[in-house]
């Protein structure tokens, strides 16, 4: 196997040790996907051998949240499939001040298990090595495997990514193009020093899809091991379940005979024959559907208005996780206390700056003061009413775009899971507001 590694890794990753019953644990070159709302409410993967996925909980740029609303039921349904579930936030930051906001308010919000991996996807905005190390330190303090995402190309023009990447595990990302690609090009390694995680493709299956390599096993962080306990200093079996794992663990568990109408569904990439008699298609594969009908041990699925037998497929929830991704949220009023500003009251409550801008008027630069009532959201949802979708012409880019509907390509970025360098496609419909 040809690389560019300079160094092939051997740094011994600190394991936290929290014990799951899944079915399989990492070893070195296991492959796995990153997810984001763009794949929807269950996890998707591109291959039937995937081992791990890692999940997108929000955004942070430069004072404006973007918290994904997949990310809970994501995490649940990797969990279900026997694979290994771990978060990464997009952190696009550049003050300790700001460090400090984006992850006041999303770690209390992460459904892996302690010392699973929380990584921090550097790779827009003006970030400095001083505030990104403070963020990093400050993921590990709250007891996860701390990891930098980026571009080599990004991290090293605006990072000291030699100190970091002494500090902390990397995970890089590097494509010799967009055509589907399976399994990694190791003459497009990003070569650097302490990288333990490489995504290869955003292209991993047809319609894409972000694949990776774990090079060292850091993907069993957090599901299997033990960890020393206050108690005397004796080591002892420790588990911990957030609610997005019981969820997964609780479908994982489940016997395919107790599923019901109403349940999410995946269908196997083994599978071969509706129950008809017919060939499955492989883009039914790996991907998840509604129980509409049951029948003895055949199951109708929605958007398909196939059958298919309850062996061919894996059941992925069987409770409902909308509350597993905490946040707070209030009818009420809020009064302005000294040292506030609309971010941090936003955060606070689980909204965004500009949400509570436009409930009370305030314009930009959206000045504040001590005192004043501010109206709070009750729902950070916004409905299907208000979603703006938008068709990528010849000519556009995401700047234009962004121009045109009064935000920024940042905030298009992440609403579309579109990644550095922002490239798009004539024909390609993606979400404006």
């Amino acid at each position: 196997m040809k690389t560019k590694l300079k160094t092939l890794l051997t740094a011994v990753v600190l394991l936290l040790s929290f014990s799951l019953p899944l079915s399989a644990y990492a070893t070195k070159n296991d492959q796995g996907v990153d997810l984001s709302h763009w794949q929807g409410s269950t996890a998707v993967f591109g291959q039937a051998s995937d081992k791990f996925a890692i999940i997108q909980l929000g955004g942070y740029y430069d004072g404006y949240f973007s918290p994904q609303s997949t990310y809970a039921t994501q995490v649940a349904s990797t969990i279900a499939q026997g694979k290994r579930a771990h978060t990464y936030i997009y952190a696009q930051l550049s003050s300790n001040a700001q460090a400090d906001e984006m992850l006041n308010y999303y770690l209390p919000k992460v459904q892996t298990p302690k010392g699973s991996i929380v990584a921090l996807d550097v790779e827009s905005g003006n970030p400095n090595t001083a505030s990104v190390k403070y963020a990093l330190d400050k993921v590990q303090a709250a007891g996860y495997t701390t990891v930098l995402y980026g571009y080599k190309a990004f991290l090293t023009s605006h990072l000291d990514l030699e100190s970091l990447a002494k500090a902390y595990p990397l995970w890089m990302a590097e494509y010799p193009n967009y055509s589907v690609t399976t399994s990694p090009n190791y003459n497009y390694f990003p070569s650097f020093n302490n990288i333990h995680l490489f995504q290869f493709t955003s292209t991993y299956k047809a319609g894409g899809l972000d694949g990776d390599i774990d090079l060292t096993g850091i993907t069993d962080n957090g599901y299997k091991g033990t960890t020393t306990a206050s108690t005397g200093g004796t080591a002892v079996k420790t588990t911990t379940s957030t609610p997005a794992v019981k969820a997964g663990q609780q479908a994982n568990n489940t016997p395919k005979s107790s599923i019901t109408v109403g349940d999410t569904v995946k269908v196997n990439f083994s599978a071969f024959k509706w129950a008809t008699g017919q060939t499955i298609p492989s883009w039914v594969k790996g991907k998840s559907y509604k129980v509409l009908q049951i029948s003895g041990n055949n199951v109708l699925l929605a958007g398909i208005s196939s059958w298919i037998s309850k062996s061919n497929v894996e059941i992925l929830l069987t409770i409902s996780t909308s509350s597993a991704l905490s946040s707070s949220s209030s009818t009420g009023t809020y009064t302005v206390q000294a040292g506030d500003t609309l971010s941090a009251i936003a955060a606070k409550y689980g909204t965004t700056y500009l949400g509570l801008a436009a409930i009370n008027g305030i314009k930009s630069p959206y000045w504040i003061y001590v005192g004043e009532k501010i109206q709070l959201s009750a729902s950070n949802t916004i409905s299907s009413s208000q979603i703006v979708y938008y068709t990528v012409k010849r000519g556009d880019n995401l700047s234009s775009i962004a121009l045109k509907y009064g935000t920024t390509y940042q905030k298009l970025a992440s609403l579309n899971s579109i990644k550095s360098p922002y490239v798009i496609y004539v024909g390609k419909t993606i979400r404006v507001k």
